[in-house]
């Protein structure tokens, strides 16, 4: 996520790091070179004059001259600008009102709508505790409301059901009294999406945002389109009281061109950003965060919360009660390593959020082979019981029936055996550590020292 972005900015930033002092010659060129990262992020120009003027007005004022470092307090401007443009804090959902508290999803079609549906219902379900109905408003798709249907029975949210010959208003009075009789928190509404914005959509939705008067009303935009996000946003704007933002697809914007531009140009704040297909893969918006990403500083404090979230803590004790007592780290807990790891966002993942790390999480998304895990999860599968517990066991005829029954190589196997023995000894080290740490030391171990490459290359 941002990487063009965090990469052209990084070298912007450093030529004036070192400075003993500034002089607006000597930010000049590096002003030039952060309005060009910008626009080429694909930020919207009235965003780009704003936030370089800004910039440029505190760091040739009174601020970086009484800095001991002006050269870093330059880079904090930056950033401080950054959180700025984006809306400076998160803005949580505003549930405070008679259940059920109403949230209305708008966009345009293909931008991820009904899969925000169903992320926010298991968010609110999961995080908060919420008791959640969904239903479908888009009568021109009969295949959405099957969709919702499907992926609400997937999070475990309430299903309204509905018919493409039925008004959208009808629909959504009916969800209404359903939720009130199923005593349901939340009720998230999916609308219909077009191709383009049209007068006969936004009569529509309106007219539905009038009867329902939703307390939040979220407007899905695809992150992937840059500034025009921010542009889609304003016209709905015009037409709809929004509350927030969902950007989609963050995870595929190396540019950040949207996350930039849509809060200063709706002046909504961005609430949510799907970060991934599967659907759990949503977060909440932290701007301080995300300009701390994008200027290559990390992002330690999502990296704990997703870890807390997302590991399994009884696996990971009993993994470190099971080292601390000298016993064997076998296949099986090397198969569950790796589920963990995935779970995290894979190593890419989980570097793209160490400070400093942003250029080895590309470096790691570009070198690893991104069927390997799957590959090394077959394997094991593939194995007995006994084998897992046992890796010596493995002769060549073993070796046979496991890769024919995996669909891989025998020195697919044999590199597995490798890293597992890698990982064995790194753990043996590791007595006296908690789970977590080593997990993480353990995964480290899957590369080889001096970072010549990564397994599988």
């Amino acid at each position: 996520m941002f990487e063009n972005l965090t990469e052209r900015l990084s070298q912007s930033l450093r030529s004036i790091t070192g400075q003993a002092r500034l002089t607006e010659d000597n930010i000049k060129e590096t002003l030039r070179e952060v309005r060009m990262a910008l626009l080429e992020a694909d930020v919207a120009l009235s965003v780009v004059k704003d936030f370089v003027e800004a910039v440029k007005l505190r760091a040739v004022g009174q601020e970086v001259s009484k800095s001991l470092s002006p050269g870093q307090m330059f880079v904090r401007i930056v950033n401080d600008e950054l959180e700025k443009v984006m809306g400076e804090a998160n803005e949580g959902l505003n549930l405070a009102t008679q259940p059920p508290a109403i949230i209305l999803m708008a966009g345009l079609q293909g931008a991820g709508k009904t899969t925000s549906v169903a992320k926010l219902a298991r968010y609110l379900k999961d995080q908060q505790k919420k008791k959640v109905m969904v239903v479908s408003a888009d009568v021109y798709r009969p295949a959405a409301i099957k969709q919702l249907e499907t992926l609400a029975s997937e999070v475990g949210a309430l299903f309204s059901p509905s018919t493409i010959e039925q008004k959208p208003v009808d629909i959504v009075n009916a969800a209404i009294a359903e939720a009130k009789v199923q005593f349901a928190d939340v009720l998230i509404v999916d609308t219909a999406g077009r191709l383009a914005i049209d007068e006969e959509m936004m009569a529509e939705i309106k007219q539905l945002h009038s009867v329902v008067n939703p307390i939040e009303t979220l407007f899905v935009v695809d992150a992937m389109t840059g500034q025009d996000a921010a542009n889609t946003a304003k016209a709905f704007n015009d037409v709809l009281p929004l509350t927030g933002v969902i950007l989609t697809k963050a995870d595929a914007d190396s540019r950040g061109g949207a996350a930039l531009s849509v809060r200063h140009i709706t002046g909504k704040p961005i609430k949510f950003m799907g970060v991934g297909e599967k659907v759990d893969a949503l977060d909440p918006f932290y701007p301080d965060r995300i300009a701390s990403r994008i200027l290559g500083m990390g992002d330690v404090l999502s990296l704990i919360e997703e870890a807390e979230q997302k590991l399994d803590k009884q696996k990971a004790e009993k993994l470190a009660k099971k080292i601390k007592k000298g016993k064997k780290f076998d296949l099986e807990d090397l198969r569950d390593q790796l589920t963990q790891m995935q779970n995290m966002g894979g190593i890419g993942g989980m570097l793209d959020k160490l400070p400093g790390m942003g250029g080895m999480s590309q470096m790691a998304q570009g070198q690893l082979d991104s069927k390997m895990f799957t590959r090394m999860e077959a394997l094991i599968n593939s194995m007995t019981p006994a084998e897992r517990k046992k890796p010596e066991i493995l002769n060549g005829s073993r070796k046979r029936r496991i890769t024919q029954g995996s669909g891989t190589e025998i020195q697919d196997l044999n590199r597995l055996i490798k890293q597992h023995k890698q990982m064995a000894k790194m753990m043996k080290k590791m007595k006296t550590k908690s789970g977590m740490a080593n997990m993480m030391r353990g995964l480290s171990g899957m590369m080889p020292p001096g970072g010549g490459g990564f397994p599988g290359q």
